[in-house]
């Protein structure tokens, strides 16, 4: 799969020529893209979303968020001398095109794949990357720290944020505008509104856009001034400005204007963001502006894709793989099994249930309703869901003052994502220990969304916190009795992680059964080792035991269940059995469950007896984006690496067979 030489891109056998895109074939770099008439832009925005809707309809990808900011992108890329003047891009859904401009156009095909393109802005990938985007609500904050350098060290370029609506329901990005204001440096943010984040927003403030944008008379005064202006060389330029100053009483009450020029900047909008060359001269008149300068820009997700700006849920914001350009719909091998249930609806599902028998039972989201599976309890029981938007610490602190007043809330978020609310969760919920429940999604290795997204460290960070319990379960029925447990439990915080993806396909009861706290089960008898697993390894260990009782090695499996607090009583019959122990987790082994088991064996009378080996992820290493399976296999962490690692610790050669030495 990749680029051959008469300029055509063989994507497992389907072929797309670039000559196709008449204008984007000629373009390498943004240099390339200055070297055109404005008069040009508005084909080459086609060409690259045509482009973009070619390729991600092949392989999948994020999808919805870049066909909206394509004019943006391309307007920012011609107005600005990239990549000496700065362009930061918030979050990374959005980068699509500006890797297509910027050099990467034949490799985007690769994106997201093992070895390939980042999903995200990645710094070591392209010097048009300045910074890093995984998260949302970063891009103004490390723009103005970018700004800051550039005067400290008496150069001189332009900065520019790229920013969502959906990312501004984070309170960094007002902080972050708060400090632009207060420094008063020269800075360009373009707040991308297209009135939605994944989901549709739940941001007050966006509503409030979308009234002042629909107010056309100031809008259409504005654009005749600028337009006829733009006729008049300096004295336009004069004339503008004269123009801005009068306009400025009106815009202060009918307008956002009144909001971000209270921090400090100097308000153009809402204007067009599919309007390329309109664009360029909004970025062009920024530059001239000393300060802190917002361009409104109201853009579509999705847009020049009808299968997108028909959904109206999420505007197809990303793709799970090949999908049908003409109805939106994924392709799938005619030869496909069923798969089981993704582990994100099984928890949605048993929270509906949950919350239906027991009416103190609400449950919180931070913008994700669909990747969390919550969409059935916000159709089932509208009244008691919450999505704060993207506002993890508000979510946990908000959740935390709903239990003081006896309601259970269920705080579902991403792993990766739920580190934003640490200290909230130390502070909020466990020093008040309030029964506070966290459903962490995506934990373990995440995929192909890479190092900001994979959940690799909640086991660690969630432990060393004072009345937090930390579980995991091994399938997805377990899953089930693990949130029922939850609900119950009133001692404190308690958290649940599991991973992404499918569940393992085990037989669902309709009943829940509570599980005691800090016990874990014996799945399989051995005598020569024991792994002590929890969530999704011990499957592996399973499948990794038997692989080994065919060679006459004799493994024992444990489902730990819990990583906090860990069942001391079973690790005390382990040590008393064995003298060789693998613990296994999909976390960083550094504090993680391993390190649990390490610390209460460390201070027992057999510790001198027992070797205990800690695999999991690597502690010091971030792992790259890929296929989750693929990447698990890398690590020694799918079946026959588990048991490739096992042979070794017991001190069989990785391929010897136990009956033949």
């Amino acid at each position: 799969m990749g680029l051959s030489k008469n300029g055509t891109i063989d994507i497992n056998g389907q072929i797309i020529n670039l000559n196709d895109y008449p204008l984007l074939q000629g373009i390498d770099l943004p240099e390339d893209l200055r070297q055109l008439g404005q008069n040009q832009l508005r084909q080459v925005s086609a060409d690259v979303r045509q482009f973009m809707i070619d390729v991600i309809c092949r392989i999948g990808g994020h999808f919805g968020a870049g066909l909206g900011v394509v004019e943006l992108t391309v307007a920012a890329h011609y107005a600005f001398n990239t990549p000496h003047d700065k362009v930061i891009f918030d979050t990374g859904h959005q980068g699509y095109p500006h890797k297509i401009l910027t050099g990467r156009k034949e490799l985007l095909h690769t994106i997201r794949q093992k070895g390939g393109l980042s999903p995200f802005l990645k710094r070591g990938e392209s010097e048009y990357d300045v910074f890093g985007a995984g998260h949302a609500t970063t891009s103004i904050s490390s723009a103005l720290g970018v700004a800051a350098a550039r005067d400290l060290n008496g150069d001189d370029y332009h900065v520019v944020a790229v920013i969502g609506d959906g990312a501004m329901t984070g309170g960094m990005a007002y902080e972050a505008m708060n400090n632009c204001g207060l420094q008063g440096r020269r800075i360009i943010v373009v707040l991308n509104d297209n009135r939605m984040s994944i989901a549709p927003n739940e941001w007050a403030v966006s509503n409030y856009f979308t009234q002042i944008a629909q107010k056309s008379v100031i809008q259409k005064m504005r654009e005749s001034i600028w337009d006829i202006s733009g006729e008049f060389g300096t004295w336009g330029d004069r004339f503008r400005k004269v123009a801005s100053r009068i306009e400025d009483g009106v815009r202060a009450v009918v307008t956002p204007g009144m909001l971000f020029e209270a921090l400090g900047f100097k308000y153009f909008g809402p204007t067009n963001g599919h309007n390329v060359t309109r664009l360029v001269d909004l970025f062009e008149f920024a530059k001239t502006i000393d300060g802190p300068v917002l361009l409104h820009v109201m853009t579509e997700k999705g847009k020049g894709f009808a299968p997108a700006e028909a959904d109206q849920k999420q505007r197809l914001h990303a793709l799970g793989g090949p999908t049908d350009k003409i109805t939106g719909k994924a392709i799938k091998s005619p030869n496909a099994l069923p798969s089981p249930p993704k582990y994100q609806d099984v928890f949605g599902n048993a929270a509906v249930e949950i919350a239906k028998a027991n009416p103190k039972v609400v449950a919180i989201t931070a913008a994700m309703p669909d990747g969390t599976g919550l969409n059935p309890f916000k159709a089932a029981l509208p009244e008691r869901f919450f999505d704060v938007g993207i506002a993890e610490e508000h979510a946990v602190t908000f959740a935390a003052g709903l239990a003081t007043e006896g309601i259970i809330p269920i705080v579902a978020i991403y792993s990766t994502f739920l580190q934003r609310g640490f200290d909230q969760i130390v502070h909020d919920c466990s020093i008040q220990n309030l029964p506070v429940v966290f459903a962490l999604d995506r934990a373990g290795l995440a995929g192909a969304d890479g190092p900001t997204h994979h959940g690799s460290l909640d086991l660690s960070y969630l432990r060393i916190i004072q009345n937090m319990v930390v579980m995991a379960p091994k399938d997805e029925a377990e899953l089930r009795d693990m949130l029922y447990t939850a609900v119950n439990y009133k001692g404190g915080p308690i958290a649940i992680r599991y991973p992404r993806g499918s569940g393992i396909g085990v037989e669902m009861r309709e009943e829940f059964t509570e599980l005691s706290i800090g016990k874990g089960e014996k799945v399989r008898e051995g005598r020569d080792v024991a792994i002590l697993a929890i969530g999704d390894m011990v499957p592996r260990a399973v499948e990794a035991a038997e692989k080994l009782a065919e060679e006459g090695i004799s493994v024992e499996v444990i489902n730990a269940r819990f990583a906090k607090p860990v069942d001391t009583a079973l690790i005390d019959e382990i040590g008393e059995r064995f003298d060789k122990v693998v613990t296994l987790e999909n976390n960083v082994v550094a504090g993680g469950f391993g390190s649990a088991v390490l610390e209460y064996v460390a201070t027992q009378p057999y510790a001198h007896n027992l070797d205990i080996l800690v695999h999991g992820l690597p502690a010091d290493t971030f792992v790259q984006h890929g296929d989750s399976d693929e990447l698990l296999a890398e690590l020694d962490l799918m079946p026959d690496g588990i048991a490739r690692v096992v042979r070794s610790f017991i001190g069989l050669p990785a391929t010897a067979q136990l009956l033949e030495i």
